[in-house]
């Protein structure tokens, strides 16, 4: 795994061993940051389930002016630490609960929302209840989520939420999602 384009291009990234995490594969991170373009510059990121740390360090690499990457695990806060000192980059790091996570950013809005939990989990619609909850999302926002579970594009779009976009590699589903109104 390693940083696609900007600043930290072609730095392999460290990824944590096991089957707990799994981290998106260049050939979707690739067209996602190509479909994301311009919206990186100077954007306020928050990376949910933030694993290796690769999608908001990729985004920082790309000109995110600031990146909050949030995980539950110390093993995984201690590789997005390794990555952004081998990459240079520095981001805010939170080693919480995702909705603890989204809590603590009281007050605070957010650009690009990166939502990449494990598949067989419900928090993809936990995650996008309590980001409009607490009003995280700025207006021209965008909540890109990742999952192979074609029910949970089915429950998304229930939600008081856009869904602008869905595209598909293989088993991985995109899913780009804007506020109403």
């Amino acid at each position: 795994m390693r940083i696609i384009s900007g600043s930290a291009r072609g730095t392999k990234l460290f990824t944590l061993e096991g089957l707990d995490t799994r981290p998106t594969l260049d050939r979707v991170k690739e067209p996602l940051f190509s479909i994301i373009g311009l919206k990186i510059q100077d954007s306020d990121v928050l990376d949910l389930f933030s694993g290796s740390g690769a999608l908001g360090i990729e985004a920082l690499s790309r000109g995110a002016k600031n990146v909050v990457l949030c995980d539950n695990s110390k093993k995984a806060i201690q590789v997005i630490e390794n990555n952004l000192k081998k990459t240079r980059l520095q981001a805010e790091i939170i080693n919480d609960d995702f909705i603890k996570c989204l809590e603590k950013m009281n007050g605070r809005q957010f650009d690009l929302i990166f939502l990449d939990p494990p598949y067989e989990t419900n928090y993809i619609i936990r995650a996008v209840n309590k980001i409009l909850e607490c009003n995280l999302l700025r207006k021209n926002g965008l909540i890109i989520a990742e999952t192979d579970n074609q029910k949970i594009v089915e429950d998304i779009e229930k939600l008081d939420i856009t869904v602008s976009d869905i595209r598909k590699y293989g088993r991985v589903i995109l899913i780009f999602l804007n506020r109403k109104g």
